[in-house]
């Protein structure tokens, strides 16, 4: 069972190899089954290789079987299987679009959104029924944060709030100061 041989390669072939093989930004799956093949065209056997590389039978002879098949391009990764997604890109891009939007020029009564009112904006308003948790991780992946321009210490959202708090009131104990 260990009669499995890489076909001859093209020059071109040969040389993408290398160039996989000793790459270190490249994808390491890649890079291994480059330096897979590149042996196995120097006439190690099967059973060599799975000693060298630590990988099964099965899976050295099923990068054989593609590269002899499908040259190159057998080699990456195919497409995997999986749960296709729940929301498309256009209700993505509604989602983002609207958490980048001032409530207030949409006619809504608060200043500022939070993952709530986000999503019961998005359900009542557009249709969209989504969980809060969801919005929030397509919010992190796009790399937007909640309320960042607000803090309990720093500026607030309105620029009149202090006009508006007024003055203090005093009734905090002051702290003496150390001389």
């Amino acid at each position: 069972m260990d009669q499995l041989r890489v076909r001859a390669m093209t020059e071109d072939e040969e040389r993408t190899l290398k160039q996989w093989a000793r790459t270190r930004k490249g994808a390491v799956r890649l890079a291994e089954r480059a330096r897979l093949l590149l042996w196995a065209g120097q006439g190690w056997r099967v059973s060599d290789l799975v000693r060298m590389l630590g990988l099964s039978d099965p899976t050295i002879r099923l990068w054989i079987k593609r590269f002899n098949a499908q040259g190159l391009e057998g080699l990456k990764d195919a497409p995997r299987s999986g749960r296709p997604p729940t929301y498309t890109p256009e209700q993505v891009a509604e989602v983002l679009a609207a958490a980048l939007t001032d409530p207030k020029s949409l006619g809504l009564p608060f200043g500022s959104w939070t993952l709530d009112r986000l999503a019961s904006y998005l359900h009542e308003q557009r249709g969209i029924e989504m969980k809060r948790s969801r919005i929030d991780e397509l919010l992190v992946r796009e790399g937007l944060r909640w309320r960042t321009q607000e803090t309990w210490f720093g500026e607030r959202v309105d620029p009149q709030f202090v006009a508006k708090r007024g003055k203090s009131n005093g009734s905090a104990r002051r702290h003496l100061r150390a001389v």
